[in-house]
């Protein structure tokens, strides 16, 4: 036990005298999830849309104030025909277009399908997505309130025959009322921040002692095998414990976001994950020679295909079946679940044990697969 106690002194003494990397593993995760947490952001809001009325009439203007006081858009441009309104787009003055044809309000009036155009910017699928989205709510409100004002000046008894069949949904947003994406994204971001954390300067911090020299010192010393892969990995779990508690404090301070389940839960289950992080920096460090090399093993190997196929932004349902199959094998993908569940849901052991399982099986099969390698390179 003292061997072990001695190694780990030895790591934190390395990391204090390395001026450049103590900012990056403690201030570097604050700015992160302040960074992340303000700019990944999905809500669309203020999407800038030129106007195209032609008619002019009296319901022509009412829909263009429903759309311009549902706080969604804002308009960017007037213009006179279709043509104009798809040049705008194209400059770049706006992401949508209501285009209103001359007659939409006669057609209103009267019995005959009112037409409506609308462009929207293709070239970023997802703000026009949830720009026609917003429209199509806005035009069907619109709808609504013109037939129930039609509706009221009906004969009293058809109308209480017609309000019968009526459907009035009652809506209710579970965990997160306000649908806030950044309420989604900085639980992901702990977790990404965290696996960077483990995984590369596990690698580094090992394969420096390769190109120092220091790594072949301490094999020749007394001390095991088991002994230096413990007291070489320890320091980091300790390090990320600390971090993770930085973390939870700038999201609380930052963004209101306090974690609604079991914090002990929370750091048993990031110990658990905290395996196979740690052991594929390890295994890494049995590749790598240098710590260049080391970095993109990390990142295009092992780090990139966990956060695309994970659910960090893309959700898995989603894909197609045989990548949903792939993703079963990346720890980030349960871990996610676990720490969205433990923010938002406030869920614990009992309805996570599927993804503690896995996470479990996983861990244990990356570190005993990384130690054993590494224990082989050492001999």
């Amino acid at each position: 036990m003292r061997t072990i106690l001695f190694i780990i002194r030895k790591e934190f003494q390395q990391l204090r005298r390395d001026r450049r990397l103590l900012p990056m593993i403690f201030l570097s995760p604050v700015l992160q999830i302040a960074l992340l947490g303000y700019a990944a952001n999905m809500d669309v809001n203020n999407i800038p849309l030129a106007i195209c009325d032609q008619d002019r009439s009296v319901e022509s203007r009412q829909l263009v104030t429903s759309f311009l006081e549902s706080g969604s858009y804002v308009a960017s441009a007037h213009v006179a025909d279709a043509a104009d309104a798809e040049k705008s787009i194209e400059e770049g003055k706006a992401s949508l277009a209501l285009v209103i044809p001359p007659g939409f309000g006669k057609s209103l009036a009267g019995t005959r399908t009112a037409p409506l155009q609308l462009l929207a910017d293709g070239s970023d699928s997802q703000s026009a997505a949830i720009g026609l989205t917003y429209a199509t709510l806005i035009v069907s409100r619109a709808q609504t309130s013109r037939s129930a004002a039609r509706l009221a000046g009906l004969d009293p008894q058809v109308l209480r025959q017609i309000k019968a069949v009526q459907v009035d949904p009652a809506v209710r947003v579970l965990y997160n009322p306000t649908l806030a994406s950044r309420n989604f994204m900085v639980p992901a971001v702990l977790a990404m921040i965290l696996m960077i954390i483990t995984m590369i300067l596990t690698s580094l911090a090992i394969v420096k002692e390769k190109e120092l020299g220091t790594l072949e010192q301490l094999i020749v010393t007394p001390i095991t095998s088991r002994q230096l892969i413990i007291g070489k990995l320890a320091p980091f779990v300790l390090i990320s414990l600390v971090i993770i508690s930085v973390v939870l404090i700038a999201s609380l301070l930052l963004f209101g976001l306090a974690v609604r389940g079991s914090l002990l839960v929370l750091y048993a289950l990031t110990l658990l994950f905290m395996l196979s992080s740690l052991g594929i920096g390890l295994f890494v460090s049995t590749i790598a020679r240098t710590q260049q090399q080391a970095m993109m093993i990390s990142m295009f190997f092992f780090m990139m295909p966990m956060l695309i196929l994970s659910g960090f932004v893309f959700p898995i349902e989603s894909m197609p079946p045989v990548i949903q199959a792939v993703t079963y094998i990346f720890p980030l993908r349960y871990y996610f679940v676990i720490i969205r569940g433990l923010f938002l849901k406030g869920v614990g052991f009992h309805e996570l044990w599927r993804e503690t399982a896995a996470l479990a099986a996983i861990g244990i099969v990356v570190i005993a697969a990384s130690v054993l390698r590494f224990r082989k390179r050492l001999e």
